[in-house]
């Protein structure tokens, strides 16, 4: 028996040491707890409901580090990490960028999703607070881009390496035990299009959960759980859009996830059907996901996209399970876009979360081959409950059939003939003459509609925009070589030496993803109807105010011109080997050219065993922007 004076200090000291004992035990289990279930028999996730099947993304803490706080314009800003989960027993982490209007309440979130290559950056959610919301970017690659805290690639390999002594070292994305790095990976092998067991991911069998994309998207599902958590943010709007490696996340993320009220994906999630690995197309393959999606979807998906190909969109429409959807195509683009395609996304959330805006409904577009012309007819029937600037039909002959396989350069290269309408109101109606019967016909039409006011926002590579225009995209329609044939459809078009007058509506034809500057492109070279004659000059006429120069650019080659200025045309009249590679290489003649362009200044690159080499042409021309006259082939 112990005195009764020792009985309470000594239970004391015991329910301490009893209290220090369970938090230790607490937090070991709070850190060893895998984040998903093991293996059942050993044998991997075969099905998108196998694959997500016991993940909670409520169910853990996030554990949330605040790396950086400040305001900028009434917004408040931060740099932070949330925890994903625990997966081989060791923690992993996401940074992002977080930012919402200051003082705001009840706003609607976002999960904004970089791209390959791309850094999660705070001009997206500084953008986006101006228009009322709270937005999320977050750094599955663990870069970022903030004023004062830049984890560039380099950063990111001395986070890899733990150089915590080095001044230029910064916490960022920590996948712990896992790889879901992309440019560089962690680990040399790791790959976004593989299902293997390495010693870097979570199971030992080949499995869909040993994929990148799986782990990047269980990130951003961990991403709206911390939108949901903030005091700021109605949990009943949330949002996910993204740009390339970024669109595809944003289709599995939505598929994956019902608390995603809204999507916009641009360049991605529509394309990646394909797999050498049965598990990988049966679980992240974008069919997989777009089968899933209810919820109202906007593809933002430029016309020679590479990484999100038009006639797969036409595709992805008829998978996803809502009747709430929109697309928007510029013409010509690949992976970039302007401001009136661009902004298609915010509005689309505003739409859904802010009720400040309303999208027509999607123009019908009727393709007539059978109407005793020999000529297609497109018809155009476009919602007339907001004021219409124009309606556009795009066509080319540049598609792919159904048994032939895409050729990379082909998609980014494809020429859109433009097809002038007339009409008005609820009906417009053109004629698409072709070049050849020999190629399958696709077609599709926009129609530009006026804001009321301009839509603001950081583009797909965080540059900003502002427009005061949109564009609504029709389905497109295909016909293929034995409809042509069977509707007796001719090719009155042949071959012209003239490539452009530059008079009236000339630069639908023609492209820039800069506006602001007068440089334009086109792939009407790569068209029959304007290939280059053998031992043909290419010529035109150029008037400038100022004396200088400019740059004619054909594909990887360019050709420097002097301009005489002071007001006086200049004859310009250039063989193939007039145009030179970034190591002076000329030309050798005109065979297979696909782009054209006039630029005041460019940058040639060329990799030669392995190093990049350059050389710059041009000069930054003052004053007003050159005029230019009667483009054409001349043989002499």
């Amino acid at each position: 028996m112990y005195p009764e004076t020792l009985i309470a200090p000594m239970f004391q000291r015991h329910l301490h040491i009893a209290l220090v004992l369970a938090i230790v035990v607490c937090a070991s289990l709070s850190v060893s707890a895998e984040t998903l279930p093991p293996l059942r028999d050993g044998k991997a996730p075969t099905t998108h409901d196998e694959l997500w099947a016991g993940f909670d993304p409520q169910k853990e803490p996030l554990d949330v580090e605040v790396l950086k706080e400040w305001e900028e314009d009434g917004v408040i800003l931060r740099v932070l990490r949330y925890k994903i989960g625990v997966f081989k027993g060791r923690k992993a982490m996401m940074a992002a960028v977080y930012g919402f209007p200051k003082g705001g309440s009840n706003l609607p979130g976002l999960v904004q999703i970089h791209g390959g290559g791309q850094f999660a950056d705070h001009r997206a959610p500084l953008m986006n607070a101006k228009r009322g919301y709270a937005t999320i970017s977050i750094s599955w690659a663990g870069r970022i881009s903030a004023p004062g805290y830049t984890v560039s690639p380099s950063n990111v390999q001395l986070f890899f390496d733990d150089k915590k002594d080095d001044p230029n070292y910064r916490l960022t994305t920590d996948w712990g035990a896992l790889d879901g790095y992309h440019a560089p990976s962690r680990n040399q092998g790791n790959s976004f299009l593989s299902v293997a067991a390495h010693d870097w991911t979570l199971d030992p069998v080949e499995s869909p959960r040993n994929n990148p994309w799986f782990l990047c998207t269980l990130g951003a599902r961990r991403a709206l759980t911390f939108l949901e958590r903030q005091p700021e943010v109605d949990k009943e709007r949330l949002g996910v859009y993204g740009h390339s490696m970024g669109g595809k996340l944003t289709v599995l993320t939505t598929a994956a996830d019902s608390r995603v009220k809204a999507a916009a994906p641009s360049c991605g999630g529509i394309s990646n059907r394909d797999s050498d690995y049965p598990l990988y197309a049966s679980t992240v393959g974008d069919s997989v996901s777009l089968k899933r999606i209810k919820c109202p979807i906007i593809f933002l998906s430029p016309a020679n996209d590479f990484h999100g190909r038009i006639d797969d969109l036409q595709t992805a429409l008829t998978e996803i399970q809502t009747d709430e959807w929109r697309v928007t195509c510029s013409p010509h683009h690949n992976h970039q876009d302007t401001g009136e395609y661009e902004g298609a996304a915010m509005l689309w959330f505003d739409q859904h979360f802010r009720k400040s805006f309303q999208y027509p409904q999607t123009p019908k577009l009727t393709l007539s081959l059978k109407n005793g012309s020999g000529t297609p007819v497109v018809i155009v029937e476009p919602d007339v409950s907001a004021p219409i600037l124009g309606v556009e039909v795009y066509y080319t002959q540049h598609g792919k059939g159904p048994d032939e396989e895409m050729d990379m350069k082909n998609v980014v290269s494809r020429f859109w003939n433009y097809a002038p309408t007339a009409g008005k109101g609820n009906v417009w109606s053109t004629v698409a003459p072709l070049n050849t019967t020999d190629r399958p016909l696709w077609v599709y039409a926009n129609v530009r509609y006026a804001l009321d006011e301009p839509v603001t926002g950081a583009g797909y590579y965080y540059r900003s925009y502002s427009a005061d225009t949109y564009v609504l995209s029709s389905k497109m329609q295909i016909a293929s070589l034995d409809e042509l044939k069977t509707a007796g459809v001719k090719s009155p078009l042949g071959g012209k030496l003239l490539i452009e007058d530059f008079k009236g509506d000339w630069q639908k034809e023609w492209f820039t993803y800069r506006p602001e500057s007068w440089g334009m492109r086109t792939h009407k070279v790569y068209s029959d109807q304007w290939k280059a004659p053998k031992g043909a000059r290419l010529a035109l006429e150029v008037k400038s105010a100022n004396a200088g120069k400019i740059v004619i650019g054909i594909d990887d080659y360019a050709a420097e011109v002097e301009l005489a200025g002071e007001g006086n045309w200049s004859q310009i009249s250039l063989p193939p080997g007039s145009f030179l590679d970034a190591v002076s290489g000329p030309l050798e003649n005109w065979e297979g050219i696909k782009e054209l362009r006039f630029v005041a200044k460019e940058t040639l690159r060329k990799r030669i065993n392995g190093e990049q080499k350059t050389r710059v042409v041009g000069s930054d021309l003052e004053g007003a922007a050159p005029e230019l006259r009667n483009l054409r082939w001349v043989i002499e």
